[in-house]
């Protein structure tokens, strides 16, 4: 077994789901081999510790390994003082490739889901936008005038959009979804997914839509009414930078939430961290460019990761490096605790 001190930077083989809203710029786009069944690919797990869904390490010594697995191994070893010795791996990351808008949906908080029981965990979320066809918008938030009786009136109708705040999908714009509020990603989205380590969503509306059977899917109206924060109106987007500049920028995207931090590093050389400093493990997730990590310690391991891929960089890794190697300003997404 690798010890502790030999952990190096992790990936893992993703796991796609098909849904019926799923889209096909998984492939176009980050040019994967999604695998074809009776529904189109919506999601990709890139990294998960459920119950029910284990991500597992493609690359070194640790291959084969479940995320739980290490999760037991290494303990802060792998996930950092930060993370309070967290039984499972504490988030989950996605892309989410809507050919369709998602359902109306929303989230429960903490207090909520005492409340509700059955098994219901919070979860706060982030988007980053990869790419956007013409068109394609956010749906997030409620707007400032809307009522809980208008929603509830218009649940079933297309109107009730016009109680939500919309925005135009823009690439490199940012989203940050807190649990209580109501939301839909658009058809047309390409989404890199931080979130909490939950798979608890109510759907208010589906928009109408049936599956190929003609079966509309499973509502949680009383559950979902009682879990969106109607206090909350505050707007959730992150606008992305608009220009390029000749050196390293970093812009954060969430940096006031207890659950994680989340910045965009804007590369054209070279880019140097810690996870020890930091107090926690790194997610390093390449967005529109190819890049290679590269451990600053004697051995000095490397792995390079395609545009839409994710790293786990363990707790104990400590230095590292960046290198981003397509032209160009290279996007990443960083995420600690």
């Amino acid at each position: 077994m690798t010890a502790a001190e030999q952990l190096y930077p992790l990936k893992f083989a993703p796991l796609y789901m098909m849904r019926m809203w799923g889209g096909n710029q998984l492939g176009e786009v980050l040019q994967r081999d999604v695998p074809r069944g009776d529904q189109p690919i919506g999601e990709s797990w890139e990294l998960v510790d459920r119950p029910d869904e284990q991500s597992v390490v493609v690359n070194g010594e640790l291959a084969g390994k479940t995320l739980q697995e290490l999760v037991r191994l290494y303990g802060d070893n792998l996930v950092g003082p930060k993370a309070q010795h967290a039984g499972r791996f504490p988030l989950l990351v996605k892309l989410i490739d809507a050919g369709e808008r998602l359902s109306l949906q929303v989230h429960p908080e903490e207090a909520t889901c005492r409340e509700l029981g059955n098994g219901a965990e919070p979860k706060t979320e982030m988007w980053y936008i990869i790419a956007a066809r013409k068109g394609a918008k956010i749906l997030a938030g409620l707007s400032p005038r809307t009522t809980r009786v208008q929603l509830t009136e218009l649940l079933n109708s297309p109107e009730v959009e016009n109680l939500l705040q919309v925005y135009p999908s823009q690439p490199g714009d940012a989203y940050f979804i807190t649990s209580g509020t109501l939301h839909a990603i658009g058809g047309g989205n390409l989404i890199l997914e931080i979130q909490q380590n939950s798979d608890t969503t109510y759907r208010v509306s589906d928009w109408g839509r049936v599956d190929q059977y003609g079966r509309p899917r499973e509502l949680h109206v009383e559950q979902g009414l009682k879990s969106i924060n109607f206090m909350n109106r505050t707007s959730p987007r992150i606008a992305g930078a608009s220009d390029v500049a000749a050196h390293n920028r970093k812009f954060p995207l969430v940096n006031q939430c207890r659950f994680f931090q989340v910045d965009v590093l804007l590369l054209v050389d070279t880019w140097y961290d810690d996870t020890v400093v930091s107090g926690s493990f790194h997610l390093v997730s390449a967005i529109n460019g190819e890049i290679k990590l590269v451990g600053l310690g004697e051995k000095a391991p490397e792995l390079i990761l395609q545009a839409g891929e994710t790293a786990l960089v363990p707790y104990a890794f400590g230095k590292y490096c960046i290198i981003p190697l397509s032209e160009g300003e290279v996007r990443v997404v960083r995420t600690t605790l």
